[in-house]
């Protein structure tokens, strides 16, 4: 007689570290199908602004919205209040999630682990701002510096997933790290670059509200619902001080514990990027494309010297910088290229970060802002678009053959 009855299957032990890899899977697989919804809102934009339908589609951003509390009236139209005001915030909050697990769980922890995404994102943003720097140096457009610094990790994660397992994880979390990395210059360069005046009593009152949170985390409040209400106060205290409130969102999530509180199974940090991910991925993201990729295409747009200049930036320099930095990182010995990622997959790597698409939109309606430079926005928006396309077919090409080989 059998006793197969009595035999009981015994689950393998969790390993510490595949519980902190568990959360970059979520995230890597997320971006990866939301890179294809972004693609098409954006193609949508492009085709509704450049149909019959344009003047409808670009008055539809410019619908005037209100909201009154009190005394208080906060007063923007639908693109820039409710999207790049509002919604951005939420964005830039998982960001800070996201840069928040990294340094407590991720590639950030490690400080050698850390120095090779550093050196790569060091790269990736200094020499496309000088490559613009040296092509607008003089002009209005010198504003825009910054437009072609960030890396879109969205569209990046998308196009690795065309290539399924081959591409080593290790190549993956490298660039993930980079574009982590990229974000914090990005806030860094919002705050203190894109703001002109601030109203310093408002930023002491968001002060007082981040304190409130920390008394609140170090005596126990667990009602997230409390925690929004104090992230609203800031938000609004950082709209009235003239710093961007998208800064206040970050920083809300770098104040995010990442430690399970007692009695539960994880922690707030991973909770709310669990549950703000996809939304921010299928929603937020997408109707930022629809409400800032809207351009009129023409055959001379991309000869615009704003539009050149970011292009070039995006597609030659970010690609030239990682890849310089990082060989000066790993000759140097202070560090080492991940496991099974050879340099030829690096350079295809690196050609892929230069789609820059939702932080560079985002940090070119800050270098570009009213009508004032109308003509300059358009023409980053164009050159983005254009960049970004560049980067993803030779990053495609290249990391191709590299996988091949």
């Amino acid at each position: 007689m059998s006793n197969s009855s009595n035999t009981q299957t015994v689950s393998p032990p969790v390993v510490l570290v595949d519980r902190w890899l568990a959360p970059v899977q979520r995230f890597v697989h997320v971006e990866a199908s939301s890179g294809i919804v972004l693609l098409t809102c954006t193609a949508v934009a492009l085709g509704l602004a450049n149909s019959p339908a344009a003047a409808w589609f670009a008055s539809l951003w410019k619908t005037a919205v209100s909201v009154s509390v009190g005394g208080f009236t906060i007063a923007g139209d639908l693109g820039h209040l409710v999207v790049n005001d509002g919604l951005m915030t939420i964005f830039f909050f998982v960001v800070g999630l996201e840069i928040k697990r990294h340094m407590v769980h991720g590639e950030l922890r490690d400080p050698r682990k850390a120095l090779l995404p550093m050196f790569a994102a060091l790269g990736g943003v200094v020499m496309p701002a000088a490559i613009y720097l040296a092509l607008q140096w003089g002009e209005p457009g010198q504003r825009g510096w910054a437009v072609p610094m960030a890396t879109d990790i969205a569209f990046v994660v998308g196009f690795l997933a065309l290539f399924g397992s081959r591409v080593p994880f290790g190549l993956k979390i490298l660039l993930l790290s980079l574009a982590i990395v990229d974000d914090l210059v990005a806030v860094l360069i919002i705050a203190f670059v894109f703001t002109e005046t601030i109203a310093w009593s408002w930023l002491a009152l968001a002060g007082v509200a981040f304190g409130l949170i920390y008394v609140f985390q170090r005596i126990g409040v667990r009602s997230i619902g409390v925690y929004a209400w104090v992230g609203i106060f800031i938000w609004f205290a950082f709209l009235q001080s003239g710093v961007h409130p998208t800064v206040a969102g970050v920083m809300l999530g770098l104040l995010t514990p990442a430690r399970a509180w007692l009695g539960e199974a994880g922690s707030p940090l991973q909770r709310l990027e669990d549950g703000l991910h996809p939304w921010v991925a299928f929603g937020i993201m997408p109707l930022f494309a629809l409400a800032n990729a809207g351009v009129l295409l023409e055959a001379s747009a991309l000869a615009e010297p704003v539009a050149m200049a970011v292009a070039v930036s995006l597609a030659i320099g970010k690609p030239v910088g990682i890849l310089l930095l990082c060989l000066l990182a790993v000759r140097s010995g202070v560090t080492s290229l991940p496991d099974g990622v050879t340099w030829p997959m690096l350079a295809g790597g690196a050609c892929l970060a230069g789609i820059g698409f939702t932080m560079a939109l985002f940090l070119n309606s800050l270098a570009f802002p009213g009508a004032a430079f109308a003509d300059a926005a358009s023409a980053g928006k164009i050159g983005t678009l254009a960049g970004s396309m560049v980067s993803a077919v030779i990053g495609a090409i290249v990391l191709s053959s590299a996988l091949k080989r």
